[in-house]
């Protein structure tokens, strides 16, 4: 049951290239920061990753896109990484761009176990094309497949041997969904406890979903965009 690893070295064992990630956070809060960096490190490539967003052009996936390790994103927003934008618009980078309720659903059906579900999000546009139509209560569905992922890669705010997890705000987003979804899931956490210290009532991920956790270190946490008003 101790499923404590001693660091993301250790915790990327058996990561090749050409695998699919998925790798939690929203924009650059509750990103895998540590596991991040060691795959840039590692030099894996031709990687298809999964995440609601790109990073920015320095940090988070940004850091990967820049080695062009790379080959495909599945993701629902990039607006904040120029790097990005001219993989994908020079055709060197492979993306899905889907909604963010989509792709957050198809995690989760990944994770449940549910090969397909139908959805109205994005029926009529590019979304759309070449996929499935079904209407229910008179209303056109798509019809999206779940995804999975050979390793999954989140940020909690505490974990405890067993796998246990806790999310602090917005990192409670696509974290608890993608840990269900990986065929291998790691978990890194800002503090590691003891078991029986996290009440279970407040567990977000369940331990049964993690293999691999371990403590991270000097995470940075930036913010995106820091915007103050002058003082008056």
């Amino acid at each position: 049951m101790n499923k404590i690893v001693k660091s993301a070295s250790e915790a990327l064992e058996g990561l090749q290239d050409a695998m699919t990630i998925m790798l939690g956070g929203f924009g650059l809060c509750g990103i895998p920061e540590n596991c991040i960096a060691k795959m840039v490190e590692l030099g894996v490539k031709d990687l298809t990753c999964i995440s609601n967003n790109a990073g920015v052009d320095d940090f988070g996936l940004g850091l990967l896109l820049q080695k062009r390790q790379i080959r495909k994103m599945i993701s629902s927003y990039v607006g904040e990484n120029d790097e990005f934008e001219r993989q994908m618009l020079s055709g060197e980078l492979e993306v899905d761009l889907i909604p963010q309720g989509s792709l957050a659903a198809r995690c989760y059906m990944g994770g449940a176990g549910v090969p397909a579900f139908y959805t109205p999000a994005g029926y009529g546009t590019e979304v759309g094309e070449g996929k499935e139509v079904r209407v229910f209560d008179g209303k056109p569905h798509l019809l999206e497949t779940a995804l999975t992922a050979d390793f999954a890669i989140v940020k909690a705010w505490k974990g405890d041997r067993f796998g246990n997890l806790v999310y602090k705000g917005t990192a409670r987003n696509f974290n608890p969904a993608m840990a269900m979804a990986g065929k291998i899931t790691i978990a890194e956490v800002e503090e590691l406890v003891e078991p029986g210290d996290l009440d279970p009532n407040f567990i977000h991920t369940p331990g049964v979903f993690v293999q691999r956790i371990f403590q991270g270190v000097n995470y940075e946490k930036r913010i995106e965009q820091r915007t103050i008003r002058p003082k008056s």
